[in-house]
This record gives C-alpha cells, sequence and structure tokens, in this order.
C-alpha cells in the first residue's frame, strides 16, 4: 500500500479514531506501538540493544537509585540510603516489603546475584560498560549491600539509576537471561502478562507497587504494545485509533499530524547525539581519514544547520562536542567549531595532497535519511562516497571487523547524563576506539575515576579540545524523538529518551 493510500485510509478512519480513544478510556488500556528502532529481541536488559527494551524496562522492573528527569536528583528507589565507604565501596540500604511479581521478596541476594552475574568476565552483556566497572557486590545483611568497583567510579549513582535493573535472583538463576525474556518477573509498576516476541506484550497493572517508590502506581491499569516497524503504519493506526501512543516519526509525518483532530505530535531534544566517524588510526587502512588536514576538511565540508533546518524540520541543535552539552561534563567552550566552509575544506585537503580528490565508503545505520545529504556536501569539495547503508547489527558487525573508514551514526548514552557515557565509551582505546591517542586515553581514564567533580570537568575539557582539534569525530546535531499520541493521553516526553508510561493517564 502506498503512502498516500494510507493517508486515505486514516483519513477515512478518524471517526473511528475518537471510538477507540474513548474505547481505550472506557476499558483503561493503553495502546502502544513501537518497533522503527528495530524489533525488542531480548527483554532482559542486560542482553537486550533497543531502545525500546529500555521503555519495557522502566515499566516491568526497578532500578536501586531512581533519577528524577526534570531536577537530575537522585531519589531512594529500591535502595532507602547509601554512603561512600571509600573511593570504591558503595553501601546501600534496601528497602523492606518490596516483592518480586512470582511473590519472591526483594532483599540483598537479589542484588548480590543480578550484579555478580552480569558484571562476570564472560556475562556477555551487550554492553559492558554499564557493568564493567563493578569488582563484586557483597552481603552485609538482607537489607544491606556493598557494591565494590574496580577504582574509583564517580558516575555509579548514575549508572544504578539507568541501565541496571534488579531480578530476582531464585529465579533468574533458574531460567538465565532466556527465561527472563520470555516471561520477564520484575518490582516494577507493571507485570507481564504474556510475551509474543515481535510482534505483542500485554502488561498489567501491579496493585501491590505500594512500596513508596518514586514511580508511583502506574495511573492507566492495562497495557499493550505492539512491533510495528514501518513507521507510516503506525501513523495510520495512531489516525485510526488502533494504537495511542507511537515514536520515531520522521518530521513529515509530525508537521502531517499537527492540527489533525484527536491526535498531538512533537518532537523532543534528547541526550542523543549524532556524528560522522572517521578512522583516524587507520584501522580500515584508509589513508585519507589517517590525515588530519583531510578528517577536517570533511568536518568544514558538511552543512551541518542546512541538515538541522531542511530534514530535521529545524528541531535538533548542531552540536560541536562529542557528547550531548546536557551531560555533565561536556564544556562547549573547549571544543573547536567547524563551520561549514567549502573553500576552506579543498583548500585543507589540497594541503593534505588530495586536491584532485578521493572516494571512500560511508557506512550509515539504517535508515540515516541524513546521509544523502552528507554524501552531497562531500561530493561538492571532492571526495566521493559509496554508501552502505545496514541494519544496526549488520552496521555494528562491519565496524568491529574494520571494514569502515567512514561511517554516520548516534549515540544516546543510555540516557545517562554523563560524559564518561558518551566521550570515553569512544576514546578509551576499546575496540570502539578509531583514534587510539594516548593522552585523551589517560586524560579519560583520570576524569571517569577521580571523585572532584572540578578536576572531572577539567579533564573532559582537555579531552573534548583535543578530539575536536583533530577532528577524530564530526559531532553534527543532537537527536531528536518524535512522538504522536491521542490527544485525550497525558504524555509528556522526556531528554532520556524514556517515556515514563507508568505515570501517563487519561483527561
Amino acid at each position: 500500500m502506498t503512502w498516500n493510500a494510507r493517508i486515505l485510509l486514516a483519513a477515512a478512519a478518524l471517526v473511528l479514531a475518537a471510538q477507540g480513544a474513548k474505547a481505550d478510556k472506557a476499558d483503561d488500556t493503553l495502546r502502544i506501538g513501537w518497533g522503527v528502532d528495530g524489533v525488542m529481541v531480548n527483554a532482559d536488559n542486560y542482553y537486550g540493544a533497543t531502545r525500546s527494551g529500555i521503555w519495557f524496562t522502566a515499566m516491568v522492573w526497578d532500578t536501586l537509585i531512581y533519577r528524577d528527569p526534570t531536577s537530575g536528583e537522585y531519589l531512594p528507589n529500591l535502595a532507602s540510603g547509601w554512603n561512600w565507604i571509600d573511593d570504591t565501596t558503595l553501601e546501600l540500604t534496601l528497602r523492606e516489603g518490596v516483592t518480586f511479581h512470582n511473590g519472591e521478596p526483594f532483599d540483598a541476594d537479589d542484588v548480590v546475584y543480578t550484579y555478580n552475574t552480569v558484571s562476570a568476565p564472560d556475562s556477555g552483556v551487550k554492553f559492558q560498560r554499564i557493568v564493567n566497572w563493578i569488582d563484586k557486590t557483597e552481603k552485609v545483611d538482607a537489607t544491606t549491600v556493598r557494591i565494590h568497583s574496580k577504582g574509583p567510579f564517580p558516575q555509579a549513582l548514575e549508572f544504578l539509576a539507568g541501565p541496571m535493573p534488579v531480578y530476582p535472583n531464585e529465579y533468574y538463576a533458574e531460567v538465565g537471561t532466556e527465561g527472563m525474556s520470555n516471561k520477564p518477573i520484575g518490582t516494577g509498576p507493571y507485570k507481564v502478562v504474556s510475551m509474543k516476541p515481535g510482534e505483542e506484550y500485554t502488561l498489567v497493572r501491579n496493585d501491590g507497587y505500594t512500596w513508596g517508590g518514586p514511580k508511583g502506581m502506574a495511573k492507566i491499569k492495562n497495557v499493550v504494545i505492539r512491533e510495528i516497524p514501518d513507521v507510516q503504519t503506525q501513523v495510520a493506526e495512531l489516525l485510526a485509533g488502533g494504537i495511542d501512543v507511537t515514536a520515531d516519526l520522521t518530521p513529515d509525518l509530525v508537521a502531517k499530524l499537527q492540527g489533525r483532530p484527536g491526535v498531538t505530535a512533537e518532537m523532543a531534544e534528547t541526550l542523543r547525539i549524532f556524528y560522522l566517524g572517521m578512522d583516524a588510526a587507520g584501522r580500515t587502512n584508509s589513508d585519507p581519514t589517517k590525515n588530519p588536514k583531510v578528517r577536517q576538511a570533511i568536518s568544514h565540508a558538511v552543512n551541518r544547520q542546512a541538515i538541522v533546518d531542511n530534514l530535521l524540520g529545524g528541531a535538533p541543535r548542531v552540536v560541536n562536542t562529542p557528547c550531548h552539552p546536557l551531560q555533565f561534563g561536556c564544556d562547549e567552550s573547549m571544543a573547536r567549531v567547524y563551520d561549514y566552509d567549502p573553500g576552506k575544506a579543498k583548500a585543507l585537503l589540497t594541503e593534505a595532497g588530495y586536491g584532485d580528490g578521493f572516494t571512500i565508503d560511508l557506512y550509515a545505520e539504517a535508515p540515516a535519511h541524513e546521509a544523502e545529504a552528507i554524501m552531497g556536501d562531500l561530493a561538492k569539495v571532492g571526495i566521493q562516497t559509496k554508501l552502505h547503508r545496514l541494519p544496526w547489527e549488520a552496521f555494528r558487525d562491519a565496524q568491529v571487523a574494520n571494514k569502515v573508514p567512514l561511517w554516520l551514526a548516534n549515540w544516546g548514552s543510555y540516557s545517562l547524563a554523563d560524559a564518561a557515557a558518551s566521550v570515553s565509551v569512544f576514546f578509551n582505546g576499546s575496540e570502539d576506539d578509531f583514534a587510539q591517542d594516548t593522552d585523551v586515553m589517560e586524560w579519560l581514564k583520570q576524569a571517569d575515576t577521580n571523585t572532584d567533580p572540578a578536576t572531572r570537568k577539567k579533564l573532559y575539557g582537555k579531552a573534548i579540545a583535543r578530539i575536536t582539534e583533530q577532528a577524530y569525530i564530526l559531532p553534527t546535531f543532537s537527536g531528536v524523538r518524535s512522538y504522536g499520541w491521542d490527544s485525550e493521553l497525558n504524555f509528556t516526553p522526556y531528554a532520556d529518551e524514556i517515556p515514563r508510561f507508568y505515570e501517563y493517564s487519561w483527561k
């Protein structure tokens, strides 16, 4: 079915949309459509890799600490309090009276088993940085645990408030990650009723969620989540009342939805940044990108503001730092700014010995609509690109195999508001580091392990200055996440890209 046909179908269903919203309110059911960023292949947060999986986690599980998305304040959650015994030992007191969905009481054994399991070197956790700072977690007594870090780790509270849910130890030991994905069990505000992987997930309010956590009791009783990979189908479903909220709409679809009766659409800035990565270390045997003048030429050749204005509806901001300015330690004043200047780009290419240009492979994680604009800008200064647009897994495989000399990608920092979750991921000497700058590695190592905030900021600033001066990557623009929802739903988007579905309600 063509897009025009879908629009006509959706328009014809506007009356049904109003009826659908009323039906949703009548049976107290929130219907969510997601899937544009990839099907949730594993509901176990430590082994999944999709943004929707993070959303699911927030509904079903809890973390020890909760960060208020508006104030940034750390609040007691499964832990009622905490204090640092020394630079590498964090002691947490656990709440009493909390029960998992299967009836298991929550206590220190659950925290110890979860964190020791996922932080083990052979755990296979998708993003090791989430847990590899932990040396061990020990039980002091039933309501007290101590987390020992491998070294000073000032971001510990941020991580514990983010991607580190606690699982029931007995159940997790029995079923493992596959069993947890197929039948999730948590302490969260919603309980899982049924799982149809890749298709539909049904949840119901956890009426036992009365222990006083900051999330509070879920406002809407039932939740039905549908995987709908095609964004146009999502829009048609939203207009027809088949779903009540969806995300990841293109700017033109947001514009089309705005003003339609019964529907609200908005583009909201997030902590995500987009960037053009360049193989400065020569891991792909790419001679041009090893030359700093070529990397600087590429940086001057891309008209980032035009991409923001013409392709992204002006919603994002141009970013000059290898982190989001809202993250701790992301000092914009330390970054070198690359204005759009094709003339300067050509001059730099000539200085580098590439006056006649060159041809290079450009990789992008699908759909990456901005890639064509970047290709056009590069062609104007003599750089011809061959585009490889791949799904995330294939893109990642090619990158790890050192086949990607130039790439357009984005990074959401796992919703962590700290430069350690962005700059330190890509420039710490790991397989993700295509610069391999030993000075930058050392500054980041110190910044990541220093407990003094002022010292951390200074060190991150030095790293940002070097990274941008050498043009190891070209930060392009901040990420936005577009949402469309039934106007009868009280919905709020957040910068960390995690909709709090449990706090939303019907008007």
